[in-house]
C-alpha cells in the first residue's frame, strides 16, 4: 500500500480517543469492553440459534444470520484495538493500519446498508405480497442479496482506499478519533479539503440518504397497506416496523450526518462515531431477538436441549 502514496512522510498516525481524561478514559475502557463482550455474545448466539433450529431456516433468519455477522465484525475492526490502547497508553497505528481500518469500516458499513435494505425487501413482500412471498423471496434470492451486498460494500470501500491512497500526507498526524475513518484523515492531508468534502459527500454521504430514504419509504407503503386489516394484526406489524427503523435510524443516521457534512464539528463526529460501531451492533439481537418470539422459544429449545445432554453424559472418574 505504501508504494502508492508518493507524497506521503507520515509513517504512522496518533489515535487521539474520545477524551484526554484519564477517569473518562476509564469509563470509556469499562463500557465499551462491556458493550463488546455483550455484541459478540449476543450476535453469536443469533446466528448459533438459527443454524442449529431447522424452523428457523427461513429467508428472514438467514437474512438476520448475515447482519448478525456483519455487526460482529463492524464491532471488531476498531473496538478490540481501541480497548488494549487504553489498556497499554501506546495510541499510535501504523499508516497501513489506519487504511486496512478505512477499508474495513467501509466494507461492512457499505454491506450493512445493502442487507438492511434487502431485509426492507423480504418484510416489504411478506406483509404486502404474501401470496407471491415463497416464490419471490427464495433461498437463492436470499443468496443472491447477500452476495450483492458484499459485492457493494467491497466496491465501496475500495473506491476509499484508493482515494485515501493517492492523498500526500506530510503532518501533523493526530487523528483526532479512536479509529481512522476518512472525513477525520483527509483534514491531515497536504491538500485543499474542500474537494476532498465534496467526494465524502458525493460517495457516501448522498449514498447513505438514499438508502435512508427508500428504506423509510419502504416502511411508510407497509402501514399504509396494512391500515385497513384488524387492529391486532396492525399493531403487531407496526411494533416491528418500529423495531426494524429503530435499528435503520440508529446506523443511518450518524452515517449521514458525518459524511454529508465532513468539516463538522470533531466533539460531534466522534459522538456519533460512537453509535453505528460500538451501539449499533448490538441492537441487533436486542430488537431483533427479544421481541421475536420465534428466536426466544428456538433459544429455549436449544437451552433445554443442551442441558438434557449434559445431564444425559455420565460422569467418568480416573
Amino acid at each position: 500500500m505504501m508504494d502508492l502514496v508518493n507524497e506521503s512522510t507520515v509513517s504512522d498516525f496518533v489515535l487521539l480517543g474520545l477524551s484526554k481524561s484519564w477517569k473518562l478514559q476509564t469509563l470509556f475502557l469499562v463500557v465499551f469492553s462491556l458493550f463488546y463482550v455483550a455484541t459478540m455474545v449476543g450476535n453469536s448466539l443469533i446466528v448459533i440459534t438459527v443454524i442449529a433450529d431447522s424452523h428457523l431456516h427461513f429467508p428472514m433468519y438467514f437474512l438476520l444470520t448475515n447482519l448478525s455477522i456483519i455487526d460482529m465484525s463492524l464491532a471488531s475492526f476498531a473496538t478490540p484495538k481501541m480497548i488494549t490502547d487504553y489498556l497499554s497508553g501506546h495510541k499510535t497505528i501504523s499508516f497501513d493500519g489506519c487504511i486496512t481500518q478505512i477499508f474495513f469500516l467501509h466494507l461492512f458499513t457499505g454491506t450493512e446498508i445493502i442487507l438492511l435494505m434487502a431485509m426492507s425487501f423480504d418484510r416489504y413482500i411478506a406483509i404486502c405480497k404474501p401470496l407471491h412471498y415463497t416464490s419471490i423471496i427464495s433461498p437463492q434470492m436470499c443468496v443472491a442479496l447477500v452476495v450483492v451486498s458484499w459485492v457493494v460494500g467491497v466496491m465501496h470501500s475500495m473506491s476509499q482506499v484508493i482515494f485515501a491512497l493517492t492523498l500526500p500526507f506530510c503532518g501533523p498526524n493526530e487523528v483526532d478519533s479512536f479509529f481512522c475513518d476518512l472525513p477525520v484523515v483527509f483534514q491531515l492531508a497536504c491538500v485543499n479539503t474542500y474537494v476532498l468534502g465534496l467526494f465524502m459527500i458525493s460517495t457516501s454521504g448522498i449514498i447513505a440518504l438514499s438508502c435512508f430514504i427508500l428504506l423509510f419509504s419502504s416502511y411508510v407503503i407497509v402501514l399504509v397497506t396494512i391500515r385497513n386489516h384488524s387492529s391486532k394484526g396492525t399493531s403487531k406489524v407496526l411494533s416491528t416496523c418500529t423495531a426494524h427503523f429503530i435499528v435503520v435510524f440508529m446506523f443511518f443516521g450518524p452515517c449521514i450526518f458525518i459524511y454529508m457534512w465532513p468539516l463538522s464539528s470533531f466533539l460531534i463526529d466522534k459522538i456519533l462515531s460512537v453509535f453505528y460501531t460500538i451501539f449499533t451492533p448490538i441492537l441487533n439481537p436486542v430488537i431483533y431477538t427479544l421481541r421475536n418470539q420465534e428466536v426466544k422459544t428456538a433459544m429455549r429449545k436449544l437451552k433445554n436441549k443442551l442441558l438434557n445432554s449434559n445431564k444425559a453424559t455420565p460422569l467418568h472418574y480416573f
